[in-house]
């Protein structure tokens, strides 16, 4: 499974969004740093759930990373997060 693939596993399984866009941004950082020539590096995430609403910012992005994983998390170099 792709890595994107994962992460949308992963955050619907853990808060049932109502809204959830994954985007793999790795093109746009191709030869950067931490671009690993894999193609599955950098992404964005945009997630709307009930669960994260009444969340701190920081609460929210700690509550995805922690449902992500650390091995996922591990993978990724950059994770751009729009979440509420």
């Amino acid at each position: 499974m792709s890595i994107s693939g994962e992460i949308k596993q992963k955050l619907t399984t853990a808060f049932a969004p109502v809204e959830l866009v994954v985007e793999n941004d790795s093109h746009r950082h191709a030869g950067h740093s931490g671009d690993d020539g894999s193609g599955e590096t950098h992404f964005s995430v945009k997630i709307r759930a009930d669960a994260l609403g009444p969340m701190s910012r920081v609460a929210r992005h700690r509550a995805i990373h922690g449902a992500l994983g650390a091995d996922l998390i591990a993978r990724i170099h950059a994770l751009a997060l729009d979440a509420g």
